[in-house]
């Protein structure tokens, strides 16, 4: 399918569901003053030429016209509110479901007189007031709760603490502070101040040591440049250390050329530098605290299903046979069960990011759910399988949407106790 074709049809496609929309709507204000129903129709009417609009421009204009904060909002403002509108469709379709049936029922049943299901007065069957308005309302919900996430959620960084027993942790790194950040992605950043005073939050906790688990960047290396002087900040006594993420690869942006990309690759592992992080790529390093060593494991990005999969685990493990603990950073959460329970039986704490809680969820009184669980079985928190743990770290940024509802960023802190 062409592009333009594609385009004609998802925007007859969308134009069909403000429609559908717009009929709940005009069915649940009908016994409204005739002035209020104006003002009402001009402000859904209105409100959806404008979001129309800002779609078919998005289309024709070109990608660097706007700025890439102004393009992500506009991108939001489209996508939120016809992701609400697909909730009231789902309600509407219930109650047409209801009414198409009783209409069949009623070619079959005699004492049922078969009526038109396409009404919406009577005689006939009549639509449901309260599915109806419960579809909006629920519809009108959502879209202020993306509206909150954007406004509220995006930087409300919370500091998340956890206890990680390990067996054979040596004396030395008995009570040993960890600090993890991941999925900067600096790229989507629109408040400079919240995410300075994030950063300012993690070194509050005065960690012995740091990791950042990939994704610094969506896709370019550029993305980071005004970040430098912030992220440069965080500093830990045994060392920063970093790996990469998919996206900081820049396989999901449209380079002109093969060397282009690999430029960019290499100014982002510069990055890693000029913010004086230890990048591990397929590597280990010997952590040391008074004379005792564990293992610090670094893997480029792997992920199971179709994600990129360029890390060696194997490459990295050679050589930390004889440490009594070892700490793998690796991305993807998917990898540890793909590839280190199954093999490395012997790597007792992994961290993990890419997953973000999917920015969108619920953590409440014991309750933990998002939509993501039905991707990645280990999406959020610490995860324990036959005395080998893994962390997977909720994001530090936000990727598309930019904001965040209850899973929201977070900064973690992992302190090491010997079992």
């Amino acid at each position: 399918m062409n592009r333009t074709l594609f385009f004609i049809l998802l925007t007859v496609v969308l134009f069909g569901i403000d429609w559908y929309v717009w009929q709940a709507l005009r069915f649940v204000i009908r016994n409204l003053s005739q002035p209020t129903q104006r003002w009402i129709t001009l402000a859904y009417w209105g409100f959806t030429s404008l979001t129309l609009f800002a779609y078919v421009m998005m289309q024709f204009l070109p990608a660097d016209f706007f700025n890439r904060i102004t393009r992500t909002f506009i991108i939001a403002g489209i996508a939120i509110p016809y992701l609400s509108k697909l909730l009231v469709v789902f309600f509407l379709l219930i109650d047409d479901v209801r009414r198409l049936i009783q209409w069949v029922v009623g070619h079959f049943i005699p004492s049922v007189s078969p009526v038109d299901p396409t009404t919406t007065a009577e005689p006939g069957i009549p639509r449901s007031q309260f599915l109806e308005t419960t579809a909006l309302v629920a519809g009108t919900a959502l879209m202020g709760t993306f509206a909150f996430g954007i406004l509220s959620g995006a930087h409300d960084y919370r500091i998340r603490r956890v206890k990680v027993v390990l067996k054979n942790l040596p004396k030395a790194f008995h009570g040993m502070k960890i600090a993890q950040l991941s999925d900067i992605h600096s790229g989507s950043f629109f408040n400079k101040t919240a995410v300075k005073g994030g950063v300012e939050m993690l070194l509050k906790e005065k960690p012995d040591i740091a990791f950042f688990t990939g994704d610094l960047v969506n896709d370019r290396a550029v993305e980071v440049k005004d970040y430098i002087n912030i992220f440069e900040k965080v500093k830990a006594p045994l060392g920063v250390h970093s790996t990469l993420g998919n996206h900081d690869y820049g396989d999901y942006y449209q380079w002109s050329s093969q060397q282009e990309k690999d430029r960019n690759l290499a100014d982002l592992k510069k990055a890693h530098k000029l913010l004086g992080w230890n990048l591990m790529l397929d590597e280990n390093r010997a952590i040391r605290v008074d004379n005792e060593e564990i293992g610090l494991i670094g893997i480029q990005n792997w992920g199971a299903g179709n994600f990129a999969k360029y890390g060696n685990l194997d490459k990295a493990y050679q050589g930390t046979e004889d440490y009594p603990v070892k700490i793998l950073l690796s991305h993807d959460p998917s990898h540890w069960r793909a590839q280190v329970l199954p093999k490395y039986n012997d790597i007792d704490l992994a961290f993990a990011g890419h997953t973000h809680g999917m920015q969108f969820g619920v953590e409440v009184a014991g309750i933990k759910w998002s939509p993501v669980q039905y991707r990645y079985k280990e999406w959020a928190g610490l995860y324990t399988e036959n005395n080998q743990h893994l962390y997977v770290n909720r994001g530090f940024g936000y990727l598309g949407y930019p904001g965040r509802v209850g899973i929201l960023p977070e900064i973690t802190i992992i302190e090491l106790v010997r079992g």
